[in-house]
């Protein structure tokens, strides 16, 4: 996969251990996010979750990335290819920087992004929200998500999955 191909508008680079401080200073204002997603996000939990992988996977498959426009982090997302199965990519996070949220970018960014990893030959994309976070609902919904009525429990949380179609 090349990154750069997952947007026609921003810079893509991939973000590591040296660059959490600057996305924590993104995700720290996403306050909604962390009421139903507890606790709120450090620049430590950003490292764990730069280096955390699915069970059966390897680096070379995920993929934390930035969005930039010039200097500016816009959005921040986890993708994992292949997972759980073949065919699918998993969005393990998504965030919009909170200055730029309600302008249409976010969709702007899915909507390149899937049509990218549709030309991979991926059939599917999955991820998972908050139970009761309307914010992330809304989004994904009007991205194309569906809820595909599994639920799990992940750190107090209870995640609801969510599925689109390629």
């Amino acid at each position: 996969m090349e990154i750069q191909h997952l947007s026609s508008q921003y810079t893509i680079c991939d973000l590591l251990p040296a660059d959490a401080e600057m996305v924590y200073d993104v995700l720290k204002k996403n306050t909604i996010f962390y009421e139903y997603h507890p606790p709120m996000v450090t620049v430590d939990s950003i490292i764990e979750d730069m280096e955390a992988l699915p069970p059966n996977k390897g680096y070379e498959d995920k993929h934390y990335i930035g969005f930039f426009q010039k200097n500016t982090l816009v959005a921040v997302m986890d993708l994992i290819e292949h997972y759980p199965q073949h065919g699918t990519a998993l969005l393990g996070f998504f965030a919009m920087n909170a200055s730029w949220q309600g302008q249409g970018i976010g969709t702007a960014i899915i909507s390149d992004s899937l049509a990218y990893l549709e030309q991979l030959g991926f059939r599917k994309v999955r991820l998972g929200i908050d139970k009761g976070n309307p914010q992330s609902k809304a989004f994904w919904l009007k991205n194309g998500f569906a809820f595909t009525g599994e639920e799990y429990e992940s750190d107090g949380s209870t995640i609801i999955v969510m599925e689109r179609s390629l």
